[in-house]
């Protein structure tokens, strides 16, 4: 079917459609090129970017230097634009998203138990490497814990005084026997475990955390402490420090104590020393003795403030009648307890406490379960009950109902607080859990400015750079891999902010997200992730620059490519990323074209993709009609991309020159003109197109896309009769480039296209515009075939484009006057423009007018570009124009 032809049809429909029969057809022609030139024009490319016109042979009066030629004609190279990939939210708010890769047996458990068993009272602190010597020749008491058994009592040689062997038995005895929690309210004493699990933790055998007592109890243990402090017979524990080095002396480690009797055995020192050691010993009794007074005195007041403000509060929590009466009870315990000094490691009651809390989980109630992770959090818990909370909050979290619960609250005070104090490889599962949590909280977009105000950004970050640390060989190094998919995964949620932006500094965040990618390359959850940051972060400039300056990114996307070739979702991020980098500059362009195997990969992305899409089509037809896709499948969205990445690259002189040569890349472009229609895909046909026309633009020996000239113009044929006019435009473009060919000119003049490109200048678009002159710029090189631009009425639409664009665009002006020229040469008679020349004159004269040139500019820097432009471009042509026809109209 003709262009002619085609453009009837779509007038006697555009007739039917507004139920008009008395317009006549070319009135018709007129509405719907008027309609269909001007609809989305805005999107197809972005305004005043400069044209070059390779198919320019006239030489003007000053002539430009090859660079000046070579840049010029390089910009008429286009960079693609293609649509931001989307990262969908995980509905059901998983650990790792439905989509992991991560086997069962490599992931952080998600069936859990969040009742007592869950609580560790010895909170699996590990034993300090340095233990006090016990002075010598003093007898030791050593105290031993065993699993499920009452403590066994090794006592030492027995004093004189049978009296006093009673007294410190009896006192031991009450100091490390084993209390249960019902002790503190009934006498009848009640198994922990009442739903006849084991629980899974150890009672210790502490001092400081073992100690349930009632009132009498506190007073006879007041009797203990003072009956030792006499200076013949004292009793000291030997307490390991904490992990943290910040842990009281007063609190212990589960595990064996020293207890030695001092006094008695001083008579067995040498007769020599024991009169300055009796002065030192004095000295030391009497220092020790006042610490033991201040010590003392600090039980007496924290024995007092447990039982008159902490006793009653918890026995309202045992009642467990009403969740909100609950929810209330545990807002004033802890209040109660920061009254009373009592959060953290420096309570001696701690472990009953935690007990009474954890009880109270299983009433499953997420307002009462978040009010108890929030003091267990303030406990500083660790081991085993760190990690239960961290799943308490993170089971809270995931809720959406609980949302509005949480943005109110402290939680996420105390999750950043774990995250920041804990440590790495100690705590590594709880804070997978902690960060998962914090991750569910960052979809919000309160919560998420909340994390930023607190400086959450630098502590991810340095989080971060702390994994990265940890190298390969290491023990930890595949179970902190769980830890970095939740942190990527947060960091890609806070990418999409522009506040968290501001403080994710590029020269920070890129290196160490390039550094967790190279170390993390077979951990496919991990790579997603970190991927998927840095495709959103590479759309922004900053970001993209401080990408393009990691030497090894290009390595590393490329092993990625090779590796994952089928794993769609990340194939296409790293694409996307691609894409970005291409686009930015030259460097990029010939820094990715360098690396080895580079233009193979995308070759053989390109080749499995393809097979994938035809696979597919085949699919879907043989269905017929059912699941009509609207958006565009996997494969042909990693085709998008990926085409994407080559038209950016085609604009680097080297790398394009030797992309036009490689002729499986040339034919795998054309193929998708083959089998795809613009409406299957309208994206994937436009950048093929756009690449093409790239590519055209370097004419090189064995070059792909001369060899196929005439076949492109075929699948080239397809787009202008389409109804979309951005594929309208990008076949005009490669026209404009392969027209300077005398085949395609022929094949312009005998398929009637030409009938098409001048009716575009109708359109009153500088988009459309620009590459249509260019095709009549082309043709009227051949003297026969410069009679049409008359027959169509080519003249005056030429003329009526100068007049609608004049100063605005000097070089769309330029390639008119060009054209004009061309289609004049030879030609004696002043005739040859018809009834146009007069309006051809006067309008010429105007725009030579070095006063009204610049009009309209307000810009110092716009009016020296534009006389840039006007002095080079324009000038020159309009006046050798001018005096053509002038001399033509003089002698006639």
């Amino acid at each position: 079917m003709m262009v002619s032809d085609l453009l009837s049809v779509h007038c006697h429909k555009l007739c039917e459609r507004i139920e008009v029969t008395r317009w006549s057809e070319s009135q018709c022609r007129n509405i719907f090129l008027f309609l269909v030139l001007c609809r989305g024009m805005q999107a197809s490319k972005t305004e005043n970017r400069r044209k070059a016109e390779p198919f320019y042979w006239l030489s003007v009066a000053k002539p430009k230097t090859s660079s000046e030629i070579v840049n010029e004609a390089r910009d008429a190279l286009q960079t693609v634009k293609t649509q931001r990939l989307f990262t969908p939210t995980d509905e059901q708010r998983k650990l790792f998203g439905s989509q992991s890769s991560r086997c069962p047996q490599n992931r952080c458990p998600l069936l859990y138990s969040l009742d007592t068993s869950s609580s560790d009272s010895s909170e699996s602190r590990p034993n300090s490497a340095v233990r006090l010597s016990p002075l010598t020749h003093k007898p030791v008491v050593i105290i031993s814990e065993k699993k499920d058994e009452a403590s066994s009592v090794f006592h030492p040689t027995p004093p004189a005084d049978a009296a006093e062997v009673r007294k410190v038995s009896s006192a031991c005895k009450r100091l490390f026997r084993t209390p249960s929690l019902k002790d503190l309210f009934s006498p009848k004493v009640v198994p922990l475990d009442q739903n006849g699990v084991k629980l899974d933790f150890e009672e210790p055998a502490t001092m400081m955390n073992s100690l349930d007592r009632s009132n009498s109890n506190c007073l006879a243990e007041q009797k203990l402490y003072t009956s030792f402090n006499d200076e013949s017979r004292q009793l000291i524990c030997n307490e390991h420090t904490s992990r943290s080095g910040i842990e009281d002396s007063m609190e212990g480690t589960p595990g064996n104590f020293s207890l030695q009797l001092q006094g008695e055995s001083d008579q067995m020192e040498e007769p020599g020393k024991k009169s300055s050691q009796l002065r030192t010993s004095g000295q030391k009794r009497r220092v020790t003795g006042l610490k033991d007074e201040t010590r003392i005195n600090e039980w007496e007041e924290e024995d007092f403030f447990w039982h008159t403000r902490i006793l009653p509060i918890l026995r309202d929590l045992e009642k467990k009648d009403n969740i909100e009466h609950l929810c209330l009870a545990c807002t004033k315990l802890h209040q109660a307890l920061g009254d009373g000094n009592m959060l953290g490691k420096r309570f001696k009651r701690r472990n009953i406490l935690l007990k009474t809390l954890y009880r109270l989980v299983d009433l499953d109630s997420d307002p009462l379960s978040l009010k108890l992770a929030k003091i267990i959090l303030a406990m500083k818990v660790d081991g085993k009950n760190l990690l239960s909370v961290c799943k308490l909050a993170f089971k809270i979290c995931r809720n959406e109902k609980n949302y509005f619960i949480i943005q109110n609250d402290t939680l996420l005070d105390y999750l950043l607080q774990v995250l920041w104090n804990e440590d790495l490889q100690t705590n590594h599962e709880a804070l997978v859990y902690c960060m998962a949590a914090i991750k569910v909280m960052s979809e919000k977009e309160v919560l998420r400015f909340k994390m930023v105000s607190k400086g959450a950004i630098e502590m991810f970050l340095e989080l971060m750079k702390q994994i990265n640390n940890i190298k390969e060989h290491d023990t930890y190094f595949s179970k902190l891999g769980h830890l970095l998919v939740q942190l990527a995964a947060t960091l890609r949620i806070l990418a999409n902010c522009a506040q968290a932006r501001r403080q994710l500094s590029p020269g920070a965040a890129i290196p160490e997200l390039c550094v967790a990618l190279e170390q993390r390359s077979g951990d496919k959850d991990v790579c997603i992730w970190i991927v998927s940051v840095l495709s959103k972060l590479s759309t922004y400039n900053d970001f993209c620059a401080a990408l393009a300056e990691c030497s090894r990114c290009y390595i590393v996307f490329l092993a990625l490519l090779n590796k994952y070739q089928k794993q769609q979702d990340l194939v296409i991020r790293i694409i996307f990323i691609l894409g970005n980098l291409t686009a930015r500059n030259d460097q990029s362009r010939e820094q990715f074209f360098k690396e080895k195997e580079s233009v193979n990969t995308l070759t053989s992305l390109f080749q499995t993709y393809y097979e994938l899409d035809l696979n597919e089509m085949t699919w879907h037809h043989d269905r017929k009609g059912k699941n009509q896709q609207k958006y565009p499948s996997e494969a042909e969205d990693v085709l998008i991309k990926l085409i994407r990445v080559l038209a950016n690259l085609s604009i680097h002189p080297r790398v394009g020159a030797a992309l036009v040569a490689a002729h499986p890349v040339v034919g795998l472009l054309v193929t998708v003109l083959e089998y795809k229609s613009v409406d299957a895909c309208e994206e994937l046909v436009i950048n093929a197109a756009t690449t093409i026309n790239n590519l055209s633009y370097y004419l090189v020996e064995n070059s792909a896309v001369q060899d196929k000239k005439l076949h492109i113009a075929e699948m080239l044929l397809k787009l202008l009769m389409s109804d979309n006019m951005d594929a309208v435009v990008e076949a005009v473009r490669v026209f404009g480039n392969l027209s300077q060919h005398h085949e395609i000119r022929d094949f312009i003049m005998q398929r009637k296209i030409y009938k098409f490109v001048i009716a575009l200048l109708d359109s009153k678009n500088r988009e459309v515009c620009f590459p249509a002159c260019g095709v009549l710029l082309n043709l009227t090189v051949d003297e026969n075939k410069r009679a049409f631009l008359m027959e169509e009425g080519g003249i005056g639409k030429l003329v009526d484009c100068l007049q609608d664009f004049g100063p605005a665009d000097w070089q769309l002006s330029c390639l008119i006057c060009k054209t004009l020229w061309n289609y004049s040469e030879n030609t004696a008679s002043s005739s040859c423009f018809g009834g146009n020349t007069s309006a051809l004159l006067a309008l010429l004269t105007a725009l030579l007018d070095e006063e009204v040139e610049l009009e309209g500019s307000l810009d110092r820097d716009i009016k020296d570009c534009q006389r840039v432009y006007w002095e080079r471009e324009f000038k020159p042509v309009a006046e050798k124009l001018l005096d053509r026809i002038q001399s033509h109209h003089s002698s006639s």
